[in-house]
């Protein structure tokens, strides 16, 4: 499974803004290179935390029951037990919040870095990271050295996976990422940011987006669009 809290810990209520406002020195187009640059905005303020992102990336990709590429954690701005100050309860849906938690895709990835036999690699043709199956020693190095906590070891095929925007199943057939495509509420959008006019690249350039634990220099794909909290 997912060790969500370590990546959740940078996406608290506090830390959102402080990577918010950080976002303008990091370059959310950057590439590393020629090609395209491709990018997953998770859009907070629509998520409902359906799961169907997560059934439809199991489905994509055959994982075993589990474990899983994507999942959702659901966030909240007040301690367990507190009153809600809108209706006044201590359950309530007021400050319903969810974060994805997945494989940021970072442009200076770790995983690859570290991989003695070349097994997590960068696609040539996309740029996505992804895993050679046949190269997999199974070290766990990759999993160690991800600041994410967001890799596994697959128990069928004993090879250690991440997300890859379903470079193998689904987008060698021009298909887009499984959870996008099953998305109902548009909370999710992916496409190449080094394109201009690219919905995906126009709304960075609106919106006010935040990555996780952006001071690494690992240079997240991986955008948020959070809840913005009310001013007082």
């Amino acid at each position: 499974m997912l060790p969500r809290r370590s990546l959740l810990k940078g996406l608290g209520v506090g830390s959102v803004a402080i990577l918010a406002g950080g976002c303008g020195s990091t370059d959310p187009t950057a590439s590393g290179g020629e090609g395209p640059s491709y990018v997953l905005l998770f859009d907070q303020t629509k998520c409902v935390g359906c799961g169907r992102c997560k059934e439809a990336c199991n489905q994509a990709n055959n994982l075993p029951e589990g474990v899983a590429r994507l999942t959702l954690e659901r966030q909240s701005d007040r301690e367990p037990g507190a009153v809600c100050p809108r209706c006044g309860k201590t359950e309530c849906n007021c400050d319903r919040k969810y974060v994805r938690v997945s494989c940021q895709q970072c442009h200076n990835a770790p995983c690859v870095m570290v991989c003695p036999t070349g097994a997590a690699y960068r696609d040539e043709k996309t740029g996505i990271v992804t895993m050679d199956g046949d190269k997999c020693a199974g070290c766990k190095y990759c999993i160690a050295a991800c600041p994410y906590k967001v890799r596994f070891i697959n128990s069928d095929t004993k090879v250690a996976e991440n997300c890859d925007f379903c470079l193998k199943s689904r987008l060698a057939k021009g298909e887009l990422p499984a959870c996008v495509s099953q998305c109902r509420f548009d909370a999710l959008v992916f496409g190449d940011a080094s394109d201009p006019k690219s919905y995906v690249s126009r709304l960075l350039a609106v919106k006010n987006t935040a990555r996780v634990k952006p001071h690494l220099g690992t240079e997240p794909s991986v955008h948020y669009i959070p809840i913005a909290k009310p001013e007082v």
